[in-house]
């Protein structure tokens, strides 16, 4: 059978060893192929080719449920179930998403893009089939990393309290190197644990003491603890940690020995009660390049599958947001021990890989925990250190109750720097960044700021690291800046807030925000060729605003337009108007942004097409809302 003869993962049933590592090689070629030409994640996918056949050699996928944490390591299980002729359009527009979606296949149980949520929904899933009567049965699949987000570990207590709902949790464990003693130790446990004489021994064995004469219900709390001694004689010490939990432990397992994953998984159906087994993985199986750079091929652009480069751009590219963010950061930083950056398990995304490398005693990764990297910024804020939580927009909404409870409530100076802030383009809905506006203004005394470009970029970071009379926040979008000059250092804090104006008209008054302020120039451009003369302001600060320069310039111009890169409920644009009604400015304001809709996987500069943010639709928007009678084709 070739792969893609599989539509339905039931059709692996019958297969034989031989014939499941024939499809394990060519799902690995056609998951190298496809990532080699359009980009996305490679190193997870590569690590659970095996683990994803064996899981789904046992189960009945037209009723069993398999939840996938995160869903970047799903790219096997899209491939057996029916996406394989789609599957070279991963993550492009109208193409198959980077991630699991409901909406894309039955298959696909549970929607995910961030990580730790696969054990809690498919503890909710084995619930309501009990409360319902049904016999389904639910796997969560989760990855060691994963492991580290607290609510992987709050699922899992609560799972170790209900004996009797069968669950099992997969472990992929792509850390471990499985070396031939240790696994070895291990497979031999494994196989003690599962065997019949140690299952027999253990479940009946007070049964049969019981039989013994002048004996009988006299030794009932010692048998307990011999069967639990018992028990962990054959439990590895890691597993332990599982059992006490309420576990039912298995593993280490082999994750890419067939015959061992099948045969340990048909075991673990057969325990009731909450099951995990640990499977040992190699990320990036198969592909030596990635075998041996997990971090860099955890996810790639484009790139030659033969030297495993990346596929040179046809024009050199400005450097990045992120890297001018790192560089100016690590700068400050060594002229003050106070300054500690903070990642959530994205070093190398956001950059703060450079200020490990050069100052390792100032920089902290606390694994995927947004929640405890924004109280543990509140903890050094306390005590005097200069805290940068540096996390993606999309990624500090986990940690919403901390910002408010722990920071601002208590005004405590953490500078948050949200990166990937926008429309982030392939990786989709979950990962677009679009709320972090609506979501930090309204809360008391945080301060958000976002720059224009790369080199205010740096007097933002300056400002931020400076702020001390409580939170204050900086947005910026991912990619290449305009390439701008830039300075190596003596940058200027900018006053808090307080905008600028780049460009004088009488007709229309357009209030940039971020990333937004450059199309802002270029619409004015536009209006200009219809004869319409545009005020440009950078606002720089969307709390607080800059009243002073706006109120008076919307009462004196009479329409007003607002640019942002971010959801228009709450946003923004809101702000302004807000702004306006407060101060008794009544104008009318037409605000641009994103609308309430899902922002799908795309490139951006197509999301932005779809969503009306070029500039000539922008342009276009402007002159049909204020100049109608100047409005004629703009292109």
């Amino acid at each position: 059978m070739h792969l893609s003869e599989i539509t339905h993962p039931n059709q692996l049933h019958g297969l034989s060893i031989r014939q499941l590592q024939q499809i394990a090689h060519q799902i690995r070629e056609k998951h190298l192929q496809t990532v080699a030409e359009s980009g996305g994640h490679l190193g997870p996918g590569l690590g659970v080719v095996e683990l994803t056949l064996a899981l789904y050699q046992t189960l009945d996928l037209d009723y069993d449920k398999v939840i996938w944490d995160v869903g970047h390591q799903a790219y096997p299980h899209k491939l057996i179930t029916g996406r394989y002729s789609r599957f070279h359009t991963l993550r492009q527009k109208d193409g198959i998403a980077g991630y699991l979606k409901r909406g894309e296949s039955k298959f696909d149980h549970f929607g995910a893009g961030h990580a730790s949520t696969s054990i809690s929904a498919a503890l909710g899933m084995a619930m309501a089939r009990d409360l319902k009567g049904e016999k389904f049965k639910v796997v969560a699949v989760i990855g060691d990393g994963a492991l580290t987000g607290g609510m992987a570990l709050e699922a899992i207590n609560h799972a170790g309290h209900l004996p009797k709902t069968n669950l099992l949790v997969v472990l992929n464990d792509n850390e471990m190197s499985i070396s031939p003693n240790v696994g070895a130790i291990s497979r031999h446990l494994n196989k003690m644990r599962l065997s019949p004489p140690v299952q027999f021994l253990s479940e009946n064995l007070e049964e049969q003491v019981k039989q013994l004469p002048f004996v009988g219900d006299s030794l009932s709390p010692e048998l307990g603890r011999i069967k639990e001694g018992m028990k962990r004689l054959a439990v590895p010490k890691v597993g332990a940690v599982f059992e006490e939990l309420g576990f039912t432990y298995m593993g280490p397992v082999d994750g890419h020995n067939l015959e061992e994953l099948i045969a340990t998984f048909t075991q673990a159906h057969k325990y009731t009660g909450p099951v995990l087994v640990h499977v040992a993985t190699l990320k990036g199986k198969g592909y030596e390049i990635a075998e041996n750079d997990k971090v860099g091929y955890h996810a790639q652009n484009p790139f030659n599958l033969t030297t495993g480069k990346a596929i040179p751009s046809n024009k050199p590219k400005p450097p990045g947001y992120s890297k001018v963010f790192a560089h100016t950061l690590v700068k400050l930083a060594e002229n003050n021990p106070k300054i500690v950056g903070i990642t959530a398990a994205m070093a190398t995304g956001t950059g703060l890989d450079k200020l490990q490398a050069k100052l390792p005693q100032q920089y902290i990764d606390v694994g995927i925990a947004e929640q405890h990297a924004v109280t543990l910024a509140a903890g050094l804020a306390c005590e005097g250190m200069r805290p940068v939580a540096t996390i993606y927009s999309t990624f500090l909404q986990r940690g919403y109750d901390q910002i408010a409870h722990d920071v601002c409530f208590q005004n405590l100076p953490v500078f948050f720097c949200l990166d990937r802030a926008g429309i982030v383009g392939q990786d989709g809905p979950t990962h677009q960044g679009m709320y972090d506006i609506a979501y930090l203004r309204c809360l008391p005394n945080m301060v958000l700021m976002a720059p224009k470009d790369e080199a205010e970029l740096q007097r933002m970071v300056v400002t931020g690291v400076n702020y001390t009379d409580g939170p204050i926040a900086m947005r910026y979008p991912r990619g290449d800046g305009y390439g701008v000059p830039l300075m190596e250092e003596g940058w200027e804090p900018l006053p808090i807030g307080k905008g600028e104006i780049l460009r004088l008209g009488d007709d229309v008054l357009i209030l940039g925000f971020g990333s937004m302020v450059y199309p802002a120039m270029q619409v004015a451009e536009i209006l200009s060729e219809h004869g319409v003369k545009a005020t440009i302001v950078n606002a720089r600060f969307a709390k607080p605003l800059d009243t002073e320069l706006i109120l008076p310039l919307a009462k004196q111009i009479g329409r007003v337009v607002t640019l942002e890169e971010g959801c228009l409920m709450g946003g923004f644009g809101s702000a302004v108007v807000e702004a306006l009604l407060d101060a008794d400015v009544v104008v009318p304001v037409k605000r641009i942004g994103v609308p309430d809709v899902l922002v799908e996987h795309a490139k951006p500069d197509q999301s932005k097409a779809t969503l009306g943010l070029t500039t000539p639709q922008i342009a276009e928007q402007v002159l049909k809302a204020f100049f109608s009678n100047q409005l004629s084709t703009v292109s």
